[in-house]
């Protein structure tokens, strides 16, 4: 028999018996453990656990749901599992930077992050070479204040026609509509710049060159209606020093960018972000 892998992921209110169960409900239909993270938040009450295992005898996955809905039910358990083989479904979005999505795409062609992107979307012509270059169908669909829910509108057919599992902006210089940010709610992930203190609008880094800032960082957080604060994934930070230029700043920012982005996808593809109310838990 070939052997098949999944990623299970629960979370329920924390109570005595929970790994007991979980872990003799898999070794009762003879699943062997790979992996296995928990994390009880004493803030919330709340149990998180994520369980990477494989099968040993003959068992369906609808026979290994079965058995372990039964569990759930016991311990009122939010629980999703995962063919650990399963190629989700990627739309990219991206202005006029190129540095996120070359990252990205190169990590998508070189077999580092398993996924199946399914377009490049623009609201700017400049990167269809790239795409292009990729083998990577692009769309381009301009964006005014006139036509923005028109045009949010052909999005979303797209990504009901791709059947797009996660969208991700790469450094997409445009603000989603709340009803696009509810549809793919926990399945946007955004990137910025992350600086202490804050910069926003336009030329952050130039802004924290003129303010001699000390460290700069990017964030990779999944987006919802209210702008830049939704749940963190991932961060990163370097110290920058009195000496740099305002364009050295721009080359290593966007290096931490590429990083946090490419990180925060490939944490949510292989099943370990689970999301914690406003926060995340990130088994990684």
């Amino acid at each position: 028999m070939e052997k098949k892998q999944y990623i299970l992921n629960l979370s329920c209110n924390d109570q005595v018996g929970i790994v007991a169960a979980v872990t003799g409900g898999l070794a009762d239909k003879g699943l062997f453990i790979l992996e296995l993270s928990q994390y009880s938040d004493p803030t919330t009450g709340q149990f998180f656990m994520r369980i990477y295992f494989e099968t040993t005898i003959e068992v369906s996955e609808k026979e290994v749901s079965k058995a372990f809905d039964t569990i759930a039910k016991q311990f009122k358990m939010t629980w999703d599992l995962h063919d650990k083989g399963f190629r989700p479904k990627v739309l990219l979005m991206v202005s006029k930077h190129s540095h996120c999505l070359n990252g990205i795409l190169y990590r998508w062609s070189n077999g580092s992050l398993p996924v199946e992107i399914a377009a490049v979307v623009s609201n700017h012509a400049d990167l269809e070479k790239m795409a292009s270059w990729y083998n990577v169908p692009f769309h381009l669909i301009p964006i005014t204040s006139e036509n923005k829910s028109i045009q949010e509108d052909k999005l979303l057919q797209l990504v009901e026609k791709e059947g797009i599992d996660l969208i991700v902006l790469a450094r997409y210089m445009q603000i989603l509509t709340e009803k696009l940010c509810q549809k793919m709610s926990g399945r946007i992930i955004n990137i910025h710049h992350s600086f202490l203190p804050s910069f926003k609008g336009a030329k952050p880094y130039h802004q924290a060159f003129d303010r001699g800032v000390k460290i700069i960082g990017a964030t990779a957080h999944y987006v919802t209606a209210d702008l830049d604060e939704g749940p963190i994934i991932d961060q990163e930070t370097i110290r920058v020093r009195h000496d740099q230029t305002a364009k050295e700043l721009v080359q290593l920012g966007q290096d931490i960018e590429c990083q946090v982005l490419a990180r925060a996808v490939k944490w949510h593809i292989e099943q370990r972000v689970i999301l914690n109310g406003q926060k995340t838990v990130v088994f990684n």
